[in-house]
């Protein structure tokens, strides 16, 4: 099977020009064994700049979309159809479409700013199991998310590592179908550093609608404003979202690391 190896901000994808299965997806996703990946995105191209995606979680379940996943198809597309600085990649996903702005283009290195859709946000508690409550913000942006505030370089919440909470949440009975979750550190006005915890794929680099769903939570909180620079593990992206009923902006790097064939049993 042929691939393509990207990622922005170390959360890494295969492009994969389908057919793809589940199990396929789930192989060339292993690090030891596969190719190593966060997700395949399957791309069916229906024209010079424009295509369908559907994205495989390295655990083998379906997500809406990845902002990341999204911008490093993008990328790859706008490689092969010779795209300059201005030029538009427009992508279908299960979270509806999405278009993609070239903002620098020096292969293997990319500039994208992709249009993110208009996002939902509610102040909402969630019951740890230590009977611990936790206070933040339920956000869709194609995907669930849910964003909390932490206080400490660490990302700690009641003294618990960031980690542990986030899987506790994840798979918390108030998401019967699971949650992203970000921790958010507020620096600055226009600059938070976050830290992820995906829905199947677990503690992460980077995520692109992690880090929408964290301005989003920040700038309606009234903890930040617009633009708005999200600093994680992997690197930075930056967000720009006037407010409620407005689409998000987010621009950021992708980068192609290879392309190769893998074989598959």
């Amino acid at each position: 099977m042929k691939f393509v190896k990207a990622h922005a901000c170390g959360n890494d994808f295969l492009v994969v020009e389908g057919p793809c299965e589940i199990e396929q997806a789930i192989a060339l996703c292993r690090r030891h064994t596969g190719v190593g990946a966060d997700g395949v995105e399957v791309l069916e191209k229906s024209a010079n700049r424009s295509g369908a995606i559907r994205l495989i979680n390295a655990d083998g379940s379906i997500a809406e979309i990845s902002g990341n996943g999204t911008r490093c198809v993008a990328a790859w597309m706008a490689h092969i159809s010779h795209a300059a600085p201005g030029d538009v990649i427009h992508l279908e996903t299960d979270a509806g479409p999405r278009a993609c702005r070239v903002v620098s283009a020096n292969y293997p290195h990319f500039q994208m700013a992709a249009g993110m859709g208009i996002p939902t946000v509610r102040h909402a508690m969630v019951m740890l199991p230590q009977g611990l409550a936790v206070e933040g913000y339920v956000v869709n942006t194609g995907n669930p998310h849910f964003v909390l505030f932490a206080d400490n370089a660490e990302f700690q919440v009641h003294g618990l590592d960031w980690r542990s909470v986030g899987k506790a949440i994840c798979f918390h009975p108030d998401f019967p179908e699971q949650t992203n979750v970000e921790f958010v550190r507020v620096i600055d006005t226009n600059t938070i550093h976050i830290s992820i915890y995906e829905r199947g794929v677990g503690p992460t680099t980077s995520s692109g609608t992690g880090t929408c769903a964290s301005a989003v939570a920040g700038i309606t909180s009234g903890r930040a404003a617009s633009p708005l620079k999200i600093v994680a593990e992997g690197g930075e992206q930056s967000v720009t979202w006037p407010g409620e009923g407005a689409e998000i902006t987010l621009t950021g790097p992708a980068e192609i690391i290879c392309t190769g064939e893998a074989f598959l049993d």
